[in-house]
């Protein structure tokens, strides 16, 4: 029992490392929109094609992966996961075109959606059913993390690639056009990536016995929950709330710009950075009230509330929208581990195939995003970002009616 307790410990922090660098690789696309723009001469709507690319990758791959991680196991998927990261990020490095950001992004999506199928389940096996709901809110609190430095270090590579910089930056100065200096984070991204495949080639990767209902299954078993009502229902949060949380990060920079003449470079990448930070931070209070309250309750308050901060953001004076962004970050933090936890604990068997279902559902970062800007060409980025009031109200609207069979574990339940 001892040496299962600490096998499970090391893969629920393997994990949460996976969701750190999958934060540092996913969430850099909000403060790089201005510079698409602006580099590339690109209108709102093809600006947000960029991030439709990435995300698409979850809709196209995430049922796949399932089928990948039932054939080779976890550690092979997740190396592949990294191998295609490094392929995409080198790609746009040496190539920063739009046509090149487009197919970059998309492998790089592809590698991250893979990453997600694999350790969604591993995640829930590692800590126990009952812990799942608190252990997604840790692993949210460290892609928050992650997605807080993401930000900083654009900016700090903007500010410092030169030719008169030290010699890193001059190498990275030689190695991007020197109109467009913000490519240097895809060097970044590469050396990341790399680092993690020799991470996972050389660690000793303790092997987790998944129950006939952890894995992917097979095509029927997929068929016969997609006539189910409530797998739709789940996701569609998912999906709602991924476009959610991407449709406000990816805009908040140049909201900032456009309505209040902030430099994207500056306070539009601090925006976005603090709206990250400030979700880590919402995790870590999340954590603590998920072993207080039931997460149903939780998820309905912090909805509220994330509506509320929009509402803030999107009509408030500069000042205010500058503040209320970062605290849509805060309000939105419960959400991903409170819908995927209600969601896999809302069924008895087959999770490996839910998951990837669920995990399909990451498309909504995708389409909401895309459909802001088409909008935003339209008539206004405001009002294309009032898609969000739709998209959190669906999220909301699971705390009233999930009814999971396991509910999460609070102080004091007996286990």
């Amino acid at each position: 029992m001892a040496e299962r307790s600490q096998r499970s410990r090391f893969i629920v922090g393997l994990v949460f490392l996976m969701f750190f660098v999958l934060s540092l690789l996913t969430n850099i696309l909000g403060p790089i929109i201005p510079d698409i723009i602006d580099s590339f001469h690109v209108s709102l709507a093809a600006a947000a094609f960029l991030p439709f690319s990435f995300f698409l990758a979850y809709g196209v791959l995430s049922i796949p992966a399932g089928f990948l991680v039932d054939r080779f196991t976890e550690k092979p998927v997740m190396v592949a996961s990294f191998v295609a990261a490094l392929t995409g990020a080198l790609g746009f490095a040496a190539r920063p075109t739009y046509a090149m950001a487009i197919v970059s992004l998309f492998t790089i999506g592809a590698g991250m959606a893979i990453l997600q199928v694999a350790i969604n389940p591993l995640l829930r096996v590692a800590g126990g059913e009952e812990h799942f709901a608190f252990n997604e809110a840790v692993a949210q609190f460290v892609f928050g993390a992650g997605s807080f430095l993401s930000p900083l270090i654009y900016a700090y590579m903007i500010s410092h690639v030169s030719e008169s910089g030290g010699p890193l930056m001059r190498m990275f100065a030689r190695a991007t056009p020197a109109a467009m200096r913000w490519v240097s984070i895809y060097w970044i991204f590469a050396a990341i990536s790399a680092a993690v495949v020799v991470l996972l080639g050389v660690i000793r990767f303790p092997k987790i016995q998944r129950t006939e209902e952890e894995q992917a299954g097979k095509a029927e078993t997929y068929a016969a929950m997609l006539r189910r009502g409530m797998v739709w229902a789940y996701f569609v949060c998912i999906f709602a709330y991924v476009g959610s949380e991407q449709g406000t990060a990816d805009w908040i920079s140049k909201f900032l710009m456009q309505y209040h003449g902030f430099d994207p470079h500056t306070v539009g990448a601090s925006a976005v950075s603090w709206y990250w930070g400030m979700m880590t931070a919402g995790c870590f209070l999340g954590m603590i009230l998920l072993k207080m309250f039931d997460s149903r309750r939780v998820l309905l308050v912090f909805a509220a509330c994330a509506l509320v901060a929009l509402t803030a953001a999107l009509f408030g004076s500069a000042t205010v929208s500058r503040c209320a962004f970062p605290a849509i970050g805060f309000f939105a933090s419960i959400m991903w581990p409170t819908v995927i936890s209600l969601g896999l604990n809302s069924v008895k068997e087959h999770h490996g195939s839910f998951a990837g279902i669920l995990c399909t559902g990451i498309v909504g970062g995708a389409v909401v995003p895309l459909v802001i800007g088409k909008i935003g060409d339209a008539v206004g980025l405001r009002w294309g970002m009032l898609v969000l009031y739709l998209t959190f109200g669906c999220v909301l609207s699971l705390g009233v009616w999930a009814k999971p069979i396991v509910t999460n574990a609070k102080f004091g339940d007996q286990h």
